[in-house]
């Protein structure tokens, strides 16, 4: 195969590398000064009064959960449709995950169906923005204040996305918000998240829990008797920290942020035009409150390709279209059937999954290479 467009791509540039060549030529590779300028940075993009950098969106929703006061045997609200990190960071904590089934146009949770899965048991709802689309969040926020349980933003597909003119990561609708810098997402840094939050408590539990639970603040110190050398480990915490080196990276590249997402949007325009209105499939869509920042260009067959979907999928890959699925719902995993969960659970959502296919969708890709996944995606259908 001569060309293969892969679904999403990191852009590296060479003022990318030079910062990161500074880290290590440096003193500090690891905890030095560029992981708090990094949180600094990406604080005041979103408008958050604080962030905390994790080595992964996954260890970053582990942190987000803990420190927003997710225990064992407390329940949690959110969306099947979703990687398994969102769903898994809840298990680690021993809670245990109440699907929400989703709405069939955007892929994220349907609001108006969490307060029927509502106990004494919840504490917690984790929103997922899928593909960059944001969830609804003042009804978000309605439902939580009335039940008063904590919210938690999974922004991993979402960095520059807004909601109402606020940009997702400012935390007015929520208690935390957690981002991904994986290769596929909006920045990268390699592997890498952070938690942004406007809760100082939050944010002092999240410095710890990265830290295996160690501070080394004067005025927390249980023991205040010993010399300048004493830390304290005052909660079960895991080695959770990035790099100086990776941060480095981070900071090089939120510069670029909203060029990113503006050859996204460009990108998804000119996909929406070919496409509008064929009757093969139906193309995303953005509603009135939202600011897409697409991460994915999710499309979903109709009714009469939808069978087909094993075929299309594969006769795309064969043409050079590294398409992908978002996502298998998370309750289909044989893990989650072990422990209890049975399909069924979110019609819609599992629909959509049989619906969804990724198309490429990247900053690096070029004009010649959209138009190519155009020409080749008419193609495959017609012949289907």
């Amino acid at each position: 195969m001569d060309k293969f467009i892969p679904y999403g791509k990191q852009l590296i540039e060479d003022d990318d590398i030079q910062a990161v060549l500074e880290v290590l030529k440096s003193d500090f590779i690891t905890q030095g000064k560029k992981i708090p300028e990094f949180e600094k940075a990406l604080a005041e993009y979103c408008g958050s009064k604080y962030a905390v950098v994790f080595n992964s969106g996954t260890s970053a929703l582990h942190g987000a959960y803990f420190a927003t006061g997710l225990e064992k045997d407390d329940e949690f609200i959110t969306t099947p449709i979703t990687f398994v990190a969102t769903s898994n960071a809840g298990l680690y904590l021993k809670a245990k995950p109440i699907f929400v089934d989703i709405e069939a146009d955007t892929g994220n949770i349907d609001v108006s169906k969490i307060e029927e899965k509502i106990t004494n048991k919840t504490k917690l709802i984790s929103v997922v923005h899928y593909a960059g689309h944001p969830v609804n969040m003042e009804k978000i926020k309605q439902i939580a204040e009335k039940y008063n349980l904590k919210v938690v933003e999974d922004a991993c597909h979402a960095l520059g996305a807004m909601y109402k003119e606020e940009k997702i990561g400012s935390c007015k609708y929520c208690d935390a918000t957690v981002f991904s810098f994986h290769p596929v997402k909006h920045i990268t840094t390699g592997e890498g998240g952070a938690v942004l939050t406007n809760d100082e408590k939050v944010y002092e539990k999240l410095l710890m829990f990265r830290n295996h639970g160690i501070t080394k603040d004067k005025n927390k110190l249980i023991n205040t008797q010993e010399g300048d050398w004493y830390y304290e480990m005052q909660i079960l915490g895991f080695n959770y920290r990035m790099t100086d080196i990776q941060a480095s990276l981070g900071i090089s590249q939120l510069k670029k942020l909203d060029r990113f997402i503006k050859k996204r949007r460009e990108i998804a325009k000119i996909y929406n035009q070919a496409f509008k209105n064929i009757p093969y499939f139906d193309i995303p869509i953005e509603k009135e409150y939202a600011f897409h920042s697409y991460h994915l260009y999710p499309i979903r067959l109709k009714k009469d390709y939808k069978d087909k979907k094993a075929d299309i999928f594969k006769a795309l890959r064969d043409n050079g279209i590294g398409v992908q699925v978002h996502y298998i719902p998370v309750y289909w995993q044989p893990y989650y059937q072990k422990i209890g969960y049975e399909k069924g659970l979110c019609p819609k959502a599992e629909d959509f999954y049989q619906r969804e296919i990724s198309l490429p969708i990247f900053p690096a890709i070029t004009d010649n290479d959209v138009n190519y996944v155009i020409q080749k995606t008419l193609e495959v259908f017609q012949k289907i």
